[in-house]
């Protein structure tokens, strides 16, 4: 970070305010948390910290944002960068909050070269270079392989590495050509499965687009480990690479 950085990162911390009751309290709504460890924690709490400084949440519709829904939001956001820092949430400021679902209209051109227009109810958004809109009905929730913080900020993650029209490329260090294969595989059976309507492990959704498939699987890897490296192990060993975080606990710790 440097110099400045680091001076900039313990000034914020130091003026940040967080009552301890409230931070148990929104760690109580999240379980997926519970196998992180002390040391996690503080990392994670002061991640939130820095997160909460340098983006701007607001409500929609006059929804009422309040410290507890702030809060919980930017420690779900920050989980996924938690061994990685916020570099990957640079270059955008904003988050919307709607109290429930939100209705986006938009077109789309078919293969015929024909525009149609659409409308759809989403739990979920997140623009290039803009914000990321959530349905606050969908973000406290805390079921096994759903989260829709964590699926959004996915999509963060891979927009700011490139290549949105695929899967994204892999960190320095990882194996590229294993990092491609394993993703492919993984998203031909789970195409071919949902195809054939067998039952999935994760929404039929991520069979829509291999960025999907990649915020899909990112959900299920921080909220419902176990399943995924038992369905899914090699995938589950590139997640834990790519984010450097184990947290189904059967990995060696060079990660």
């Amino acid at each position: 970070m440097g110099i400045f950085g680091n001076w900039s990162r313990r000034r914020t911390l130091k003026k940040a305010r967080l009552e301890e009751s409230l931070w148990q309290q929104v760690l109580r709504g999240l379980p997926f948390l519970r196998g992180l460890t002390d040391d996690e924690l503080a990392r994670l709490r002061e991640l939130t910290l820095l997160f909460l400084a340098q983006k701007e949440m607001y409500g929609a519709h006059g929804f009422l944002l309040t410290d507890e829904i702030r809060l919980s939001i930017a420690i779900q956001a920050c989980l996924p960068v938690l061994n990685l820092g916020l570099e990957p949430y640079a270059g955008w400021v904003g988050i919307v909050v709607y109290p429930g679902e939100f209705r986006v209209q938009g077109e789309e051109m078919d293969e015929h070269g024909i525009v149609h227009s659409y409308s759809d109810e989403l739990s979920g958004e997140a623009w290039p270079g803009g914000p990321v809109i959530l349905s606050w009905q969908d973000a406290r929730m805390s079921e096994t392989g759903y989260n829709v913080v964590i699926h959004e900020f996915a999509h963060k993650i891979h927009m700011h590495l490139g290549n949105e029209e695929a899967f994204p490329p892999p960190r320095a260090g990882m194996d590229s050509a294993r990092w491609e294969l394993e993703w492919e595989s993984a998203y031909k059976r789970f195409c071919a499965e949902v195809d054939a309507d067998e039952p999935t492990i994760i929404d039929p959704y991520a069979s829509e687009h291999p960025a999907e498939f990649f915020a899909v699987m990112s959900e299920e890897f921080f909220t419902d480990s176990g399943v995924l490296s038992r369905e899914y192990p090699e995938l589950y060993r590139e997640l834990a690479q790519f984010y450097r975080q184990d947290p189904a606990g059967i990995l060696a710790s060079d990660i």
